[in-house]
C-alpha cells in the first residue's frame, strides 16, 4: 500500500513529503516536484508544435485528434510516420544526454564535467567513423562503433588522469587534450574518405535530427533501457556518495566500484545517442546544473536532469528548424548557446574560487 505522509518535514533545509510503498521510503520534495511538472508540460506544448510545425502545418486540434487515431489519413501519416520519430528523439535522447552528463558531474563534482567537454563524444564519433569507412553504415555496426569507441577514449582519458587518484580537474583539462586529438583525426579521415561518405559524416558529425527514423530510435531506446535500470538500481549508493567516501563505504558502499559503474553507464548512453543524431553539444553540460539551480536540490537530480535535457534538445531543434531563417542541424544551434553558457559558467567559478 502506497501512502504519503500527511506532515511535512524537513531534509537539509528542503520541504518534502515521504511515500511510503511497503518496505520503501521515497523523498518528494515539494519544489522538486513542481519542477518536474512544469517541464513534463513544457514538453507536452513543444511535442505538440514540433508535430504541427512544417510544409503542411496542422493545428493543435488536429495533431491531438491524429495521435489519437482520428483525423485525416494525411494528418495520421504526417504525425506519425514524418514527425513524430523526430520529437521523440529529442526527448529520449535529450534525456540520455542529460543524464551522462549528471553521471559525470556526480562523479567529478565539477559542473563543467560533461561527456561532449571530456572529449567522449568525438571519440564515439570517431568509432562511428571507422565503422563507416571500414564495415558498413548500417545503424548496429555504426551503434557498437560509437559505443566502443566512446568506451576507448573513456579509458584513455580515465588512465592518463589517475595519478594518486583522479582530480576533477585534471580529467577534464585530459579530456579537453584527448578532444582536441580526436577532432582532428576525425577532420583527417573526412579529407581521405570517399564525397558520399564524408558528405554524410560530416552532417551526422554536427549532430542533427535530420532523418531520425523509428527503427533506431527503437535502438537506442532497447539498449538505454538496461543502462536507466542499472541505474536506478545504483542510485541509493550513488546519494551515499554524496557523504563523502569515508561515510559512504562505513554505509555498505564502495566508492571506486560506484562510480566506476557510473561512469560506464554514463559513456553508454551518450554513445547510444551520439549513434543515432550525432555528438550534440551543451545538453549534457547545462541541462543537470540547470535542473539543480532551477529545483534547488542539494545534488544532481537524474529524474529532473532527464527533463530539462528533453526539452532543452526538443527547443533547440524547433528553434533550428522552424525560427531561424534557413533550417540548420540542431547540434549548431546548441553549441551556440552552449558556448554562452560555458562562459557564464566559467566566470562564475573563477569568482567563487576567488
Amino acid at each position: 500500500m502506497i501512502r504519503a505522509r500527511d506532515a511535512e518535514t524537513t531534509d537539509v533545509g528542503y520541504r518534502r513529503r515521504l511515500l511510503r510503498a511497503g518496505p520503501f521510503t521515497i523523498p518528494l520534495r515539494t519544489r522538486s516536484l513542481i519542477t518536474a511538472a512544469a517541464f513534463v508540460l513544457a514538453i507536452a506544448i513543444l511535442t505538440i508544435a514540433a508535430l504541427g510545425l512544417g510544409t503542411y502545418p496542422l493545428a493543435p486540434d488536429a495533431v491531438l485528434s491524429a495521435l489519437l487515431g482520428g483525423g485525416e489519413a494525411l494528418d495520421r501519416t504526417v504525425v506519425f510516420e514524418w514527425r513524430l520519430p523526430r520529437a521523440l528523439a529529442a526527448i529520449v535522447l535529450g534525456a540520455f544526454l542529460a543524464i551522462a552528463g549528471a553521471l559525470f558531474q556526480t562523479v567529478t563534482r565539477n559542473p563543467l564535467a560533461s561527456p561532449d567537454i571530456l572529449g567522449l563524444s568525438n571519440g564515439a564519433f570517431t568509432g562511428m567513423l571507422l565503422t563507416v569507412v571500414f564495415l558498413s553504415a548500417s545503424w548496429p555496426l555504426m551503434t557498437a562503433g560509437a559505443v566502443l569507441g566512446g568506451l576507448l577514449t573513456a579509458a584513455l582519458i580515465w588512465g592518463l588522469a589517475h595519478r594518486g587518484g583522479v582530480q576533477g580537474f585534471r580529467l577534464i583539462v585530459i579530456g579537453i587534450g584527448v578532444a582536441a586529438i580526436l577532432a582532428s583525426a576525425n577532420t583527417w579521415m573526412l579529407l581521405e574518405v570517399e564525397l558520399e561518405t564524408a558528405m554524410f559524416a560530416s552532417a551526422w558529425g554536427a549532430g542533427t535530427l535530420n532523418g531520425v527514423t523509428a527503427p533506431p530510435l527503437t535502438g537506442a531506446i532497447a539498449v538505454g533501457l538496461p543502462l536507466l535500470l542499472a541505474l536506478a538500481v545504483l542510485t541509493p549508493q550513488m546519494r551515499q556518495l554524496d557523504l563523502g567516501d569515508d561515510v559512504a563505504t562505513a554505509t555498505g558502499a564502495r566508492p571506486v566500484v560506484v562510480r566506476t559503474l557510473m561512469l560506464l553507464i554514463g559513456v553508454g548512453l551518450v554513445s547510444v545517442a551520439t549513434a543515432v543524431i550525432g555528438p550534440v553539444a551543451f545538453i549534457a553540460l547545462a541541462a543537470p546544473q540547470v535542473a539543480r539551480r532551477v529545483s534547488r536540490t542539494p545534488y544532481l537530480s537524474l529524474v529532473l536532469s532527464a527533463l530539462v535535457g528533453a526539452f532543452l534538445l526538443l527547443a533547440s531543434d524547433l528553434l533550428a528548424q522552424h525560427v531561424l531563417p534557413a533550417a540548420l542541424p540542431v547540434g549548431v544551434v546548441t553549441v551556440s548557446v552552449g558556448g554562452v553558457y560555458l562562459v557564464a559558467t566559467l566566470i562564475q567559478e573563477i569568482r567563487h574560487r576567488a
